[in-house]
């Protein structure tokens, strides 16, 4: 039976990856620092849980002590962590490590995550510019997150190991900390009547089902090389679409008010003009995804409605998003 240890396993690509994985007949073990964490289809599963915390030296190396024939790495976000995995890989026949689509940077160095959108202009191949590294480890802003992913992606894919890099994109599924599509899933449960869409509704960003990921991670471990390879689903719905596919799942009905610029109806894939990954190399490599985004997020929207208006994210929630008055506001004027 092959083994794979996933750390960051009860995260939603890390949840994903070990119940595909367990399902396939492999010894999963999945890292965490609170075992309180461990979502109980894992454990269901029979996915093992072991208790550590990833930049933990010591702890890392215990939970890496024995090897694996798989190892899935969803908590890498700068160079020192990927150097900290490095010593470990000795025993450990493939390596997966999850980055992000906010490396890329189009022909003026315009990026995900920057003031203005950037223009790709095609779907971007995983040979498109990115971002100059960042080797200071701080992570945790606009410009710092993207940096960083490159510098640890460096150090991963220079060390001569068999790494593949997985740069995903607007990570959907079951689990997730706060859901994207509460946009709309909220709107449902509140009543809306109508759902506003900026630029028409025809704002897009590559969605990345993390079904759709662990499917790409079991292909990968099945081909272990040095590569990057981007990861995302195999069509590109556009805000209008996800809108429906929100109402529809939850049995509701609103108009769609269609405006033109985004004075009203921003959302999370209002991205103009729009960002789509190329996955050419992914399906050369034998990826098969477990379906499209329509098919994959309906578990995840009748999930995050189970939990009514008052769900686990709730703190984490900017009520600007939900500014209802200024909506009405706003029709009232039209």
């Amino acid at each position: 039976m092959p083994s794979a240890i996933i750390l960051g396993g009860t995260g939603l690509l890390g949840r994903a990856t070990a119940l595909r994985l367990a399902a396939s007949g492999w010894a999963v073990s999945v890292t965490g620092r609170d075992a309180e964490r461990m979502p109980a289809a894992l454990a269901d599963a029979g996915v093992v849980h072991l208790r550590s915390d990833r930049r933990d030296p010591v702890a890392l190396a215990a939970a890496l002590r024995d090897g694996a024939d798989l190892v899935v790495d969803a908590l890498c976000f700068t160079a020192q962590d990927a150097r900290m995995l490095l010593p470990h890989l000795d025993g450990v026949g493939a390596t997966v490590m999850f980055s992000s689509k906010a490396v890329y940077v189009d022909g003026d160095g315009r990026h995900i995550n920057s003031v203005e959108r950037p223009r790709f202009g095609a779907p971007v191949p995983e040979d498109a510019d990115t971002l100059e590294p960042a080797w200071d480890g701080l992570y945790q802003s606009r410009e710092g997150y993207g940096r960083n992913k490159v510098a640890a992606e460096r150090v991963l894919l220079e060390s001569g190991r068999p790494v593949t890099i997985l740069r995903a994109s607007k990570v959907h599924g079951v689990g997730a900390a706060l859901p994207r599509e509460w946009h709309f899933v909220r709107r449902v449960l509140d009543g809306r009547p109508v759902v506003l869409l900026a630029h028409g509704g025809r704002g897009y960003d590559h969605p990345t089902a993390a079904v759709n990921a662990a499917a790409l991670v079991e292909t990968v471990a099945g081909h272990p090389g040095t590569r990057l390879l981007n990861a995302a689903d195999p069509d590109v719905p556009m805000g209008r679409d996800i809108a429906r596919i929100v109402a529809e799942t939850l049995g509701h009905d609103w108009a769609e008010v269609l405006v033109d610029g985004d004075e009203q109806g921003g959302h999370p894939w209002d991205v103009v003009p729009g960002i789509e990954l190329d996955l050419s190399a992914a399906t050369a490599l034998g990826y098969r995804p477990v379906g499209a985004y329509a098919e994959t997020v309906r578990p995840a929207i009748e999930w995050a409605a189970s939990f009514g208006r008052t769900p686990p994210w709730a703190s984490e929630v900017d009520e600007r998003d939900f500014d209802y008055a200024g909506e009405d506001a706003f029709l009232r004027r039209r």
